[in-house]
């Protein structure tokens, strides 16, 4: 595929429309994901919130309050009541940081992912429709749509970050 740089005078509007539809595509894929986390919240009884802050505990944890209050973007009052919410639904545990005695940290408590992983991947049948997306392209297009994601979520978290600062 032939790289277009940015100003091309080759790129005419065609490339205008097809830039377009892919911001409109990520608005899109937004909004049904925000819709599928609803939904599997509703059924664990989890605000979207805790969800959130429930799943940067698994990929990210342990962690110290005050840093998933970063990833999560959340003032440290606001993560409070979270995690209170959490640990009373038995999703997560407070333990001591073994670095630092003084300190806490979360981890996601065990054998409860899986109830998660179920309805986000099995009960939704989300994961055999991205199976079945997923096989329709060769692993070069794969390797560039994950590129895609990649650098589209590292955007988004650079932008979220410019707006928290301002």
């Amino acid at each position: 595929m032939d790289s277009i740089l940015p100003g091309d005078a080759s790129a005419g509007p065609h490339r205008g429309r097809l830039s377009r539809a892919v911001k409109e595509s990520l608005r899109d894929l937004g909004a049904q994901l925000s819709l599928l986390n609803h939904s599997v919240g509703t059924r664990l009884d989890l605000k979207a919130a805790d969800l959130e802050c429930l799943d940067l505990i698994t990929r990210y944890g342990p962690l110290s309050p005050s840093a998933l209050a970063r990833r999560a973007g959340l003032h440290p009052a606001t993560l409070t009541g979270i995690l209170d919410r959490l640990e009373r639904g038995g999703w997560i545990d407070r333990g001591r940081d073994p670095g630092d005695r003084r300190s806490v940290v979360i981890q996601a408590a065990r054998g409860r992912g899986a109830e998660i992983l179920r309805l986000y991947l099995v009960d939704s049948g989300m994961n055999t429709a991205l199976d079945q997306i997923c096989a329709d392209y060769d692993d070069q297009d794969l390797e560039l749509l994950a590129d895609f994601l990649h650098r589209t979520a590292d955007a988004a978290r650079a932008a979220a970050e410019r707006l928290a600062a301002s």
